[in-house]
């Protein structure tokens, strides 16, 4: 027997081959499968991300509008506080120099309150910069917009690509964050209730929109 015989190597036939790189192709192909997370996980993924940055949105909405009403409070006051210490301050000087009988009490409490004006204005806290406060307002309501648009808009893509997005937000929301300003309850509730009322409402909002479906 020649040793080509004795040695030769088995052969199947073109069925069993076929069956064999079937299952091997799909054992291979269900090892890729298992290291990608499930489309399960990544929805909930993405409608938690959404959540939150509907959450953020919110809160940048009530802040920018605590704001705002803040420093046109601010406004009024600021007007009244120079256009009365000057009238009463020329009240004063007018009875005093022109020696207008039994009006000497009344000339004393002019100056009064225009030397208490100061002090009064700033135990009020009106003495805040109107600049820094517009500047933060406008800083909130322009991540509002960005959160917005970020689970409205960039949510319909990648995971990945709304996740970079989710996070460059929010080092800007910490960069806004770090001014610690606290404005009083009182404009807080005022804005509160304008939105209660739909002031800040527009009219192609829908009721129904990503991720509350």
């Amino acid at each position: 027997m020649s040793f080509n015989k004795r040695f030769s190597v088995p052969t199947f036939p073109d069925s069993v081959m076929d069956k064999r790189k079937k299952k091997l192709i799909a054992e291979v192909a269900e090892g890729f499968r298992s290291l990608q997370p499930s489309d399960s996980v990544m929805d909930g993924r993405t409608k938690n991300l959404i959540a939150e940055c509907r959450r953020l949105e919110e809160s940048c909405l009530y802040m920018a509008t605590t704001i705002f009403e803040w420093v046109k409070s601010l406004r009024s006051w600021r007007a009244a506080f120079v256009i009365f210490p000057i009238i009463f301050g020329s009240l004063a000087a007018w009875l005093l120099f022109s020696k207008q009988p039994n009006m000497e009490w009344f000339a004393g409490i002019c100056a009064l309150l225009v030397g208490m004006a100061p002090a009064v204005y700033k135990g009020l806290d009106f003495d805040v910069s109107l600049d820094v406060l517009w500047k933060h307002a406008q800083q909130f309501k322009t991540l509002q917009d960005r959160f917005r648009q970020a689970w409205s808009v960039t949510a319909l893509g990648s995971f990945d690509e709304f996740q970079s997005e989710f996070a460059a937000l929010m080092n800007d929301m910490d960069a806004a964050r770090a001014s610690s300003l606290t404005p009083p309850d009182r404009f807080f509730k005022k804005a509160q209730l304008k939105l209660s009322e739909g002031h800040y409402n527009f009219g192609d909002d829908q009721p129904e929109e990503i991720g509350h479906q």
